[in-house]
């Protein structure tokens, strides 16, 4: 069974003037959307990329980052997908440096989407 817990999003939220937000910074903030899945992260980083256009993915030390925008060096969402032993942990954060191309209410519905 899944489960969706929603975080609370901060008041406030740094914005970064003349550079691009580190991936560090955005690690360090309160996820918007941290959900278990019983999806594999594979299925869920096919269905955002059939579903959201300017994401990019990356894979590292077990987990798989997708960033989401359409700036080259902003992006509005760092998604975040760890395996588990019966399926995966998806924590979604909003970039402090958000380029706007996605809006909050169409990441929750896409998110929901592909992991249920």
């Amino acid at each position: 069974m899944n489960k969706l817990l929603l975080a609370a999003v901060p008041a406030t939220l740094a914005i970064a003037a003349c550079s691009s937000p580190n991936v560090q910074e955005v690690h360090s903030s309160e996820p918007m959307v941290f959900v278990q899945s019983a999806r594999a992260p594979g299925y869920i980083s096919s269905c955002l990329q059939s579903r959201i256009d300017g994401l990019r993915m990356s894979t590292g030390t077990g987990s798989t980052e997708l960033t989401v925008g359409h700036g080259a060096d902003n992006y509005a969402w760092l998604i975040t997908l760890i395996p588990s032993g019966n399926g995966s942990v998806v924590k979604v954060q909003k970039s402090p440096g958000d380029d706007g191309s996605v809006p909050e209410p169409e990441m929750r519905f896409d998110i929901a989407r592909c992991t249920t």
